[in-house]
């Protein structure tokens, strides 16, 4: 019966040629007037150890001075810094958000530096879908700041990538749109820099890494987004400084030995990324965030909140009902993580009874020792103290009677005297 209504209604779409001019072919005008009155916003992640040149390439790439602070390299974290900025190029206005990826790379455990860049994107999915949800909400006004380009900066030094890069990006593929950079390009040869993009390149594809490729549906930039997907990754130099290189100043880096010019395509690929990024590619940008990145995050976050599509035998999809079975879930894992948390506590105040106990066996049996050790000690100081008494008193007869003895010996010697005087007189 559904079927045979989709049918009907399909065969009743009918197209008619208009005898007149209507006027709804300013459409496209319109959507470009309310668009242009309201502005866009553009939201780049920047990823890259500390001094790679990621400030840098921000002032080139939009031709002015951001503020940033001087990053340390002895940070305990990676640590997400956001800047917002209002930027007007004609008629558009541009609020431009910039994160840059403080400490990322300079930590001696490199294990887990992805996560908290993980965690920021995700937690801008989770606010954007908090003002979806509301009863009454301004998305009209609302500030985006989910992320819709990530510039994965490399860096040049090495002939590879390094098992912290393909981690990285190997998390963050299915969350924002990566697009490789290597920086500071002018500090290797053009032939090392080849062999380094080949490498980069190869490695990406072998570890399953899916990077942002430059949409060829549109016909109007097919060709030029074809090409440019075979240049990636881009080899770009930054630089806010004028140099005059023969009559004209342009922006760039003097050496000794020259001038690497930052908008020379001979030099290095910054004029390529500016224009896919900025000119060609961003509206693109914002739709794959938004249709493709976060449409997977929604999604997943919907299903664990108990939300479903309509089934194949087309049942409607009731919200209270969905609440209530959700809600009742709820009620019945939060009954059975009670009755585990009581069974948990219950589980160890016995433990801690028993435990009490055996202590106290064993406070009780050392007593008890200490107890006959105290008695034996008591006893065995009685001993000696009855022992020193007797020695005592048997030095003590022994004094007397060594002191009679030696009373006697003198009254005898003084007698012997008088006799002797009594017989010389006779």
């Amino acid at each position: 019966m559904i079927a045979s209504k989709l049918l009907i209604s399909n065969e009743e779409k009918r197209t008619l040629e208009l005898s007149g001019h209507v006027g709804f072919d300013s459409l496209p005008d319109q959507l470009v007037s309310k668009a242009s009155a309201q502005g866009f916003c553009f939201n780049i992640l920047c990823v890259g150890e500390t001094g790679i040149g990621k400030s840098t390439l921000m002032n080139t790439l939009f031709n002015t001075t951001f503020e940033n602070e001087e990053a340390s390299h002895y940070g305990q974290m990676v640590e997400l810094r956001p800047h917002t900025y209002e930027l007007r190029e004609s008629n558009v206005n541009l609020k431009l958000t910039v994160v840059h990826t403080v400490g990322f790379g300079d930590q001696i455990n490199k294990e887990q530096s992805y996560k908290p860049i993980l965690e920021y994107i995700d937690a801008q999915f989770a606010k954007f879908l908090e003002e979806e949800l509301k009863i009454k909400r301004s998305l009209f006004n609302y500030h985006d700041t989910r992320i819709h380009i990530c510039l994965y900066f490399i860096a040049p030094n090495g002939h590879s990538l390094k098992s912290l890069d393909l981690v990285t990006m190997k998390k963050l593929d299915s969350k924002v749109n990566i697009i490789p950079v290597i920086a500071k390009a002018d500090t290797v040869s053009r032939n090392e820099l080849e062999k380094l993009k080949i490498k980069v390149m190869s490695e990406l594809v072998s570890n399953g890494v899916q990077i942002y490729q430059f949409p060829t549906e549109d016909e109007a930039v097919a060709e030029i987004n074809s090409s440019m997907n075979t240049l990636l990754p881009f080899a770009v130099v930054g630089s806010v400084d004028d140099v005059k290189v023969g009559n004209k100043m342009v922006k760039g880096r003097l050496y000794p030995w020259g001038s690497v010019e930052v908008e020379n395509e001979k030099h290095c690929d910054f004029v390529k990324l500016r224009e896919m990024v900025l000119r060609v590619n961003m509206e693109d940008l914002r739709e794959q965030t938004h249709a493709r990145h976060y449409e997977l995050y929604r999604r997943c976050k919907l299903e664990e909140m108990g939300f479903k599509d309509t089934g194949t035998d087309s049942q409607s999809f009731s919200l209270q009902q969905t609440y209530e079975t959700k809600r009742k879930e709820f009620i019945v894992e939060l009954q059975r993580k009670e009755e585990e948390m009581r069974q948990m506590f219950v589980n160890k105040v016995k433990e801690t009874e028993a435990e009490l106990k055996e202590k106290e066996k064993e406070l009780h049996e050392r007593f008890e020792q200490l107890k006959r050790m105290h008695q034996e000690e008591k006893k065995n100081l009685e001993e000696k103290r009855r022992e020193l008494e007797e020695e005592m008193n048997a030095f003590n007869r022994r004094k007397v009677a060594a002191e009679t003895l030696m009373g006697q010996a003198l009254q005898g010697c003084s007698q012997q005297p008088f006799k002797k005087d009594k017989d010389k007189k006779k």
